[in-house]
């Protein structure tokens, strides 16, 4: 099949719909008229032979073949945009708007009290921050670039290590009292323990004991599991029973400040890294490289 500027044209248009989410919006950045998009899309359809997008009153959604067509050219089409910005002069430039999928423990502890520094440096940027638990579909869903805790899996996205921090075992001191200190990693076994759920595989975590290159792992038992790390502190404080959680953010205030105390704190040499991640291969865009720079800074 040939290639030409009309396609390449179809291909913006494409794209202007999956991010915007709908013809109108798209018809808005594009300068075009909404029946003017769909013709665009329609034409596109008819030469490849194939349907990309859902069409309903509500939404519009690519279709399996279409998240398909669209994740191979997308990344084609960023590259197309930063060599036009580096042509121009425009790649030290940070500004447009920055979709930014972040893990909620990072997001609320870590991210959110400094935000205000990066915007204030980036007067030109609009930040949409979106947080939750997963990865999701980074490509299809138009995110520039994310912040996700865990060890990433094969994906043609780049992932870029930010922090490693430890994994500790903690309890609230009225459950210590009340159950007593645990002295080896096999006495956790016989204690209450909150279960926290891995986001990829929809299971609890298992528990891990580290010194060194020794590891124990221990079978835990608990009636609560949960997703959301500042509930997992929450019921921990308030003596639900021991749990395991990052080192990192507001846990060490309240370690601190003796509303949680460290279980076994010589077998905590468990390490779990935060990765940024973004879907292009090429020099990432001005606004994801100084993202990325200030995650690093406030980690630092």
């Amino acid at each position: 099949m040939a290639f030409d500027g009309k396609m390449l044209a179809n291909l913006s248009v494409l794209a202007a719909v999956v991010e915007s989410g709908n013809f109108a919006r798209a018809a808005d950045a594009l300068g075009l008229t909404a029946s003017g998009v769909s013709r665009a899309i329609s034409r596109m359809e008819a030469r490849l032979g194939i349907r990309l997008l859902h069409r309903t009153t509500r939404s519009i959604t690519l279709t399996d073949e279409g998240e398909r067509f669209y994740a191979e050219v997308r990344p084609l089409l960023v590259g197309i945009e930063e060599a036009a910005s580096h042509a121009g002069g425009a790649s030290l430039s940070v500004r447009g708007r920055l979709r930014v999928n972040v893990d909620p423990l990072f997001s609320r502890h870590v991210l959110a009290p400094r935000l205000p520094e990066f915007m204030a440096r980036h007067p030109d940027l609009e930040i949409e921050l979106i947080t939750r638990d997963d990865l999701g579909d980074m490509i299809g869903e138009g995110v520039d670039v994310a912040v996700r805790f865990g060890f990433p899996s094969s994906s043609s996205l780049v992932a870029r290590q930010l922090l490693e921090t430890r994994i500790i075992t903690v309890a609230s001191p009225a459950y210590l009292k009340k159950h007593g200190h645990p002295s080896t990693p096999a006495d956790i076994a016989s204690h209450t323990c909150i279960q926290f759920r891995d986001s990829q595989t929809r299971r609890p975590f298992d528990w891990e004991f580290h010194k060194g290159r020794k590891v124990v792992p221990v079978t835990t038992h608990g009636p609560l599991l949960v997703s959301d790390a500042g509930t997992l502190m929450s019921v921990c404080i308030a003596g639900g029973g021991l749990a395991q959680m990052m080192a990192i953010g507001v846990v060490q205030d309240h370690l601190a400040r003796k509303k949680l105390v460290q279980v076994l704190p010589d077998w905590a040499d468990e390490r779990f890294p935060l990765y940024a991640f973004y879907p292009s291969r090429h020099h990432p865009a001005a606004k994801v490289r100084s993202f990325i720079d200030f995650c690093l800074e406030i980690l630092a």
